[in-house]
């Protein structure tokens, strides 16, 4: 499994990591997988979906408990994409992390949360999620929906 570091010491080692390969570069973007950011203050919902995503061939670039901590950390390390849960801990939710990360970086959001209410979704078109996955969801409808992401970006 993946190393759960801390939001913190992931800024820290920030610059230096993201410096390894060119994002545009089609030699290492081939070689290197895919890089998945976390959103969630459920530790383990966190701890599950970390470890699905490395068994599934993801790199975990980091895991969110705040919306504050997913924009820095998305700033830092550059995701593919991001899975988001709407309630975070804190005063700001997942879709403003959403929002900021999509308006700032480009980074794309799958929503996978309990919370897919019409006042939400509207909330979150500035995002321009990818998908929405109810909870409790599986691997097997997660996995097939951040490899049909990445694939159109492509």
């Amino acid at each position: 499994m993946a190393s759960r570091d801390s939001a913190d010491s992931l800024e820290r080692r920030g610059a230096q990591e993201r410096g390894t390969f060119a994002k545009d570069d089609d030699a290492s973007a081939a070689a290197m997988p895919e890089r998945v950011l976390i959103v969630e203050d459920d530790y383990l919902v966190a701890t599950e979906l970390e470890a699905t995503l490395v068994d599934a061939g993801f790199q975990v670039v980091g895991v969110a408990s705040t919306a504050d901590q997913a924009i820095r950390l998305a700033r830092i390390q550059r995701p593919d994409l991001a899975i988001v849960d709407v309630r975070l801990i804190g005063q700001r939710d997942g879709v403003d992390a959403a929002v900021t990360m999509f308006n700032e970086l480009g980074v794309r959001s799958i929503f996978a949360t309990a919370h897919d209410d019409p006042d939400t979704r509207e909330r979150a078109k500035g995002a321009s999620p990818i998908a929405w996955l109810a909870k409790p969801y599986t691997p097997a409808r997660l996995i097939p929906l951040i490899r049909g992401a990445l694939l159109s970006r492509r």
